[in-house]
């Protein structure tokens, strides 16, 4: 279900897009490319067909977004905090680690060199 939405979504998008960048600005944006579009959408000119269409297709898009959230927040009950403490209670107790003591040994005097035996 979540993935037909996001399908949709990014269909919306793409169509808003399309929907607002038709529509005449100051600098007449790309609705210059879209030639005579008084005839087709009546004496008023494609204004205020392109209007509604926008904000039909923007309320759309809030709708689905909404629903893609709440779908969303359905299928993630739980916390990754709720992982983590499970993994540490089936894992088994370790035992802190205690370095090993040094061996006692009695310190040795250091030996005075030999004196060279000559032949």
């Amino acid at each position: 279900m979540t993935s037909t939405l996001m399908i949709i979504q990014i269909v919306l998008a793409i169509a808003i897009t399309i929907a607002i960048l038709l529509q005449k600005s100051s600098s007449i944006g790309l609705g210059a490319y879209s030639g005579s579009n008084e005839s087709l959408f009546g004496a008023k000119g494609p204004m205020g067909f392109l209007a509604k269409i926008t904000f039909g297709l923007g309320l759309l898009f809030i709708l689905n977004t909404l629903a893609l959230g709440y779908l969303y927040n359905q299928a993630n009950t739980h916390s990754v905090t709720d992982t983590i403490k499970a993994k540490a209670a089936a894992a088994q107790p370790v035992k802190p680690f205690v370095p090993a003591s040094p061996e006692k040994t009695t310190p040795k005097a250091p030996t005075a060199p030999a004196a060279p035996v000559s032949k």
